[in-house]
C-alpha cells in the first residue's frame, strides 16, 4: 500500500520534515495519528538541534571578533545569518506542528 505521507531529511534544517500528500483532515485517525508519533519523536529532538547551532553562532561569533579581513568578516557575518535563519525555521517547525499535534489530541 502506497503510503500518503513521507518524512524526508532536511540538510539545512538537520531533521526529518513530514511529507503530506493530502490535507492534514483527508487523513484518517489512525494515520493522523501515525505521523504525529513519528513526528513528535523528531520534534523533540529540534532543542537540541537549535542548541548546536547556536553552539556554532557562538564559534564563528568568537572568530569575527578577532578577524581583521574584510572579505572573511563577510562571509562569516552572511554564516552566522545563515545558521540563525535556520534556527527560526527549526522554531517555527516546533511551535506549528506542535498546535496539530494538540488539535488531534483534543
Amino acid at each position: 500500500m502506497l503510503k500518503l505521507y513521507s518524512f524526508e531529511f532536511d540538510g539545512r534544517l538537520g531533521i526529518e520534515i513530514p511529507e503530506l500528500q493530502k490535507d492534514w483532515g483527508k487523513y484518517d485517525k489512525k494515520t493522523q495519528e501515525e505521523i504525529l508519533m513519528k513526528w513528535e519523536n523528531i520534534r523533540g529532538n529540534i532543542p537540541d538541534r537549535v542548541r548546536e547551532l547556536e553552539q556554532e553562532i557562538n564559534r564563528k561569533q568568537a572568530l569575527l571578533n578577532n578577524e581583521n579581513d574584510f572579505k572573511k568578516s563577510c562571509e562569516l557575518n552572511r554564516e552566522i545569518a545563515e545558521l540563525a535563519s535556520t534556527i527560526n525555521d527549526l522554531w517555527l517547525w516546533f511551535r506549528s506542528h506542535g498546535e496539530v499535534s494538540a488539535k488531534i489530541h483534543l
